[in-house]
């Protein structure tokens, strides 16, 4: 198969990558910063590196990059700095979803064209009654009031849940949703949920970077897991948790 990866380079899109490649798919990945791939990579056949804003490319470049593509990965997230929080592109995970789909499906794919979006537990599924407190939910306002990047990754999987929908004739979508990302060496346990077990604000979980790659890679390689979770907004924990 072959996968484009957008945010590459990022902490967990790194882990992303490298699981596709182990699993031997051909990966486009688009990054701002070519220089920070692992040096390793840039001997692999089977990647190709475009060094690039995504949002800076036009429509046909888009169409040119996603051509060919089963599927379509975002590990997309805004820096934790003031200008990465409050600075533009403020939507910047949404307008790269809108975009991309755009993209894939103008190129009219003989089969759905699977998009998967690396998210948070700190957004609720729509399609879902998802109780939280009425204190989570005052915070949850306040994060919409001053913290942009909560916002956009709400949008960009309303994107999915409302304007691309179940029955889209060529995109598929699963929606990640990882709880508190810590740095961990090695693959281990992890678990699946529909919905959160526990609070993102008050009870957070773990979720190492490493397993939300090799899930997102797991999600796109075998179809059985994808007809489970296409469509939804699986949380993944840690098995300690």
């Amino acid at each position: 198969m072959t996968i484009l990866v957008v945010g590459a380079s990022g902490a967990t899109g790194k882990h992303l990558t490298e699981q596709l490649l182990k699993l031997g798919h051909q990966v486009k990945a688009v990054v701002r910063s070519p220089e920070k791939m692992p040096k390793v990579w840039q001997n692999n056949d089977n990647l190709k590196i475009t060094g690039a804003s995504l949002l800076d490319l036009s429509d046909e470049e888009m169409r040119e990059l996603t051509a060919g593509c089963h599927a379509i990965a975002s590990c997309l997230g805004h820096n934790l700095t003031w200008k990465g929080v409050y600075g533009p592109p403020r939507r910047l995970v949404t307008d790269a979803a809108r975009r991309l789909c755009d993209a894939a499906a103008a190129n009219q794919p003989d089969r759905p064209v699977k998009y998967v979006l690396m998210n948070t537990t700190g957004n609720r599924n729509g399609d879902l009654d998802e109780p939280i407190s009425f204190v989570q939910k005052c915070v949850i306002g306040l994060l919409r009031l001053f913290l942009p990047p909560h916002v956009d990754n709400e949008e960009a999987a309303d994107y999915f849940r409302t304007r691309i929908g179940q029955h889209h004739p060529l995109i598929e979508w699963v929606v990640v949703r990882p709880d508190n990302l810590i740095d961990e060496g090695q693959v281990t346990g992890y678990t699946l949920h529909p919905s959160p077990t526990r609070s993102a604000i008050f009870d957070a979980g773990k979720t190492s970077r490493i397993n939300v790659g090799h899930f997102m890679a797991r999600l796109i390689s075998d179809a059985e897991l994808w007809n489970k979770w296409k469509g939804q907004m699986p949380v993944i924990y840690n098995k300690s948790n």
